[in-house]
């Protein structure tokens, strides 16, 4: 059913149980689910959060400005795509990391016809460092990065098994969407992604499919177009 998609994963999804550092356990996990859904014939590019590492927000009033925060988060995903490229490739996949601002040589400078074409060979493009640009979410870049390359969706990997009325893990009357619009989603202030990602994949017709990561087999089932979590479309 999708052939090309952005796969956005939260930096805490790398943290483990805690959701804090590098958990290679982690790591090793969801490696062998992109892989499995990159050998299925799904080309995969990949947005990581650093929420594990440091979030720029959490820095405001504890003496760190709201930008120089957000370089620090950019450069935690960096961080987090490094770890996550060379657990992919311990798989016999080949991935490249890629940066919104230049690093060389800790990683390549984004250019979307080198992503693109990184892709079409069967290869894991992880595009890491945000947009370059603070006052931006990792959501907003997935967002934009999936508009860049002509994702066919763009799949929110979290730890819950798709969108609800409420939180599950807080509220247990909370109830599961299988699908619903942007607008409903943006009206009743559910928690899928910031407004501006929201915009812009509305804008450029591509659906958000928010999943359960740390189920087995969850990425390929998608690529099967099986239902799988919540779709939100226009």
């Amino acid at each position: 059913m999708y052939k090309r998609v952005l796969l956005k994963l939260s930096g805490e999804s790398l943290g483990g149980p805690e959701g804090r550092g590098i958990d290679e356990k982690s790591l090793r996990k969801a490696a062998g689910e992109i892989a499995q859904a990159v050998r299925g014939g799904m080309q995969v590019a990949i947005v990581n959060g650093g929420g594990n590492i440091f979030r720029g927000l959490q820095g405001v009033g504890k003496g760190f400005d709201r930008v120089n925060g957000d370089k620090m988060g950019m450069l935690a995903t960096v961080i987090n795509s490094l770890g996550l490229a060379m657990a992919i490739r311990s798989e016999g996949i080949e991935a490249e990391v890629f940066t919104a601002t230049p690093m060389e040589p800790i990683a390549r400078y984004y250019v979307r016809e080198k992503a693109v074409e990184l892709l079409e060979k069967g290869g894991v493009a992880l595009i890491a460092g945000g947009t370059g640009n603070p006052f931006f979410t990792t959501d907003s870049g997935a967002a934009l990065r999936a508009l860049e390359i002509g994702a066919d969706a763009l799949l929110k990997g979290t730890r819950v098994d798709g969108v609800y009325t409420a939180d599950p893990e807080k509220d247990p009357t909370a109830v599961k969407y299988d699908e619903l619009t942007f607008s409903k989603a943006l009206a009743d202030h559910l928690k899928v992604m910031d407004a501006t990602a929201f915009a812009l994949c509305e804008q450029g017709d591509v659906p958000i499919i928010v999943f359960d990561m740390n189920e087995p087999g969850n990425l390929s089932r998608i690529l099967k177009g099986e239902k799988v979590g919540t779709l939100v479309h226009a």
